[in-house]
């Protein structure tokens, strides 16, 4: 699949999803943005992938911001002049029972999950109308679908779909896709620090018998982003091995 010599920004890439969905696009011959909150996530990955003969570049930078998305751009355009593909992926989780669960709880992750991609889709947007060209790809996840303990976090991740349905409306006569990618339960340092049994009775809960790769989903998002996917726009994409058929 074609994205060779393109520039993409992967959010939240210092670990993770994220750095699995920045080293198959870089795999695959495109120029990476590498973003995270923690410079030495940044600096490793973006270390390791110019190691490997890949063109990235680190951004420590909060995209939860609209100046830390804005930096997040404007660092892109200046190392390589152009951005091709935007991968919204920043996340996070703050699971507790609604009625247990703060203001705080719920604000930051709604400004974390979907607020993020909302900056960052628009500080990006410009460039792609100007350049009649781009691929924008949103990190969802099954949850969208509810689940106890997880309002804030469903919320977002269901919010995330509805925002990639409207940008794909909006910006298809551009030459410019936006599409979502819905993961389930994925190996992961989170996942990592779940005690064994909690890792076991989850896996259970997946049609596949196994937990998902970071490479999983980037396989995913390499698809979107690629050049032969000009055609699709405002799709969602469950690469969760069957747990979105009503599986736990």
């Amino acid at each position: 699949m074609q994205v060779k010599d393109r520039v993409a920004i992967v959010t939240g890439s210092g670990q993770g999803i994220g750095e699995g969905i920045a080293r198959v696009l870089g795999g695959a011959g495109a120029k990476i943005v590498v973003n995270d909150l923690v410079p030495e996530r940044v600096e490793r990955v973006a270390a390791e992938m110019d190691a490997e003969g890949v063109a990235a570049i680190g951004v420590g930078a909060d995209v939860s911001t609209a100046e830390g998305a804005e930096l997040l751009v404007q660092s892109a355009v200046d190392a390589f002049d152009r951005v091709d593909i935007l991968v919204n992926n920043v996340g996070m989780a703050r699971d507790k029972w609604l009625a247990k669960m703060s203001e705080e709880d719920w604000d930051d992750v709604l400004r974390v999950n979907l607020k993020s991609q909302f900056l960052c889709s628009r500080a990006v947007a410009p460039l792609m109308m100007d350049q009649e060209y781009g691929r924008i790809i949103n990190v969802s996840s099954r949850a969208w679908l509810g689940g106890p303990g997880q309002a804030n976090y469903a919320a977002s991740k269901g919010g995330v779909i509805s925002l990639t349905k409207t940008l794909a409306l909006e910006m298809a006569r551009f030459s410019i896709t936006a599409n979502c990618v819905a993961p389930a339960l994925v190996d992961t340092p989170l996942f990592r620090g779940l005690k064994e049994e909690v890792q076991e009775r989850l896996v259970k809960t997946i049609p596949a018998k196994r937990i998902g790769t970071p490479q999983d989903i980037g396989n995913a998002v390499l698809f979107f982003a690629s050049d032969e996917a000009s055609y699709v726009t405002g799709q969602v994409l469950y690469v969760c091995g069957g747990r979105s058929l009503g599986a736990g």
